[in-house]
């Protein structure tokens, strides 16, 4: 068995989505996950965790889907059974930044879950000076991310997470620091910015009580 991820565009009307959920019953695929990842225009870009059984053609289940009307796919490709699951990954990481010791274990494990989860190229902490605190893949330079950081908060203001398609951003409010990621080819959605903006709630959080601990010991 095969797991798949497929993304589609979607006219936003009734009985857009239990089209392609029938052209991909059709294709021999069974649908066992659905998020809506942003939603505008009259559009809905959705996301959907396919199942595909032995012998059952990838290509074969794009043709279907891609045969429905106002259907377009962006993105189709093969995912490990568990790494869809935006919400499990949160709380994943909550549980492993109740653990954490000390602040640069917050850092380590927020970094490497954006980066695991968003199945990102790059994920890095960057600090209110300019320097980088982690990273993971192939980061831009530090003097890049201060530049793009500086020009997005004055674009759309602190915390707001907007910008480029292909980067995603987000505060830690108090600490004085912030989490980006950048993933070539596929556009970070709606949902998956907002799912980066908690993340760096809690961890912000969990940074903050750290410190607390470390002034009264």
């Amino acid at each position: 068995m095969t797991i798949v991820l497929l993304r589609v565009w979607l006219p936003d009307r009734p009985g857009a989505l239990g089209e392609v959920a029938s052209a991909i019953g059709l294709a021999g695929g069974d649908v066992v996950g659905i998020e809506i990842l942003e939603r505008g225009g009259g559009r809905a870009i959705d996301e959907l965790v396919v199942s595909l059984p032995e012998g059952v053609d990838v290509n074969a289940l794009v043709a279907r889907v891609s045969a429905v009307a106002g259907a377009d796919i962006e993105d189709v490709r093969p995912v490990d059974d568990d790494e869809h699951d935006l919400g499990m990954a949160a709380v994943e990481l909550a549980a492993d930044l109740a653990e954490a010791s000390d602040r640069a274990v917050v850092l380590a494990r927020l970094t490497h879950a954006v980066h695991t989860t968003l199945a990102a190229d790059w994920a890095a902490i960057a600090a209110s000076g300019g320097s980088l605190r982690e990273v993971v893949g192939d980061a831009p330079s530090a003097p890049w991310l201060s530049a793009y950081l500086e020009g997005v908060r004055h674009v759309a203001g602190a915390g707001a997470g907007h910008g480029a398609d292909d980067v995603a951003w987000a505060e830690l409010p108090g600490a004085g620091l912030d989490v980006v990621v950048g993933r070539s080819g596929r556009p970070l959605r709606d949902r998956e910015r907002r799912f980066l903006r908690a993340l760096a709630r809690v961890s912000a959080v969990r940074w903050s009580d750290l410190g607390a601990r470390r002034r009264t010991a």
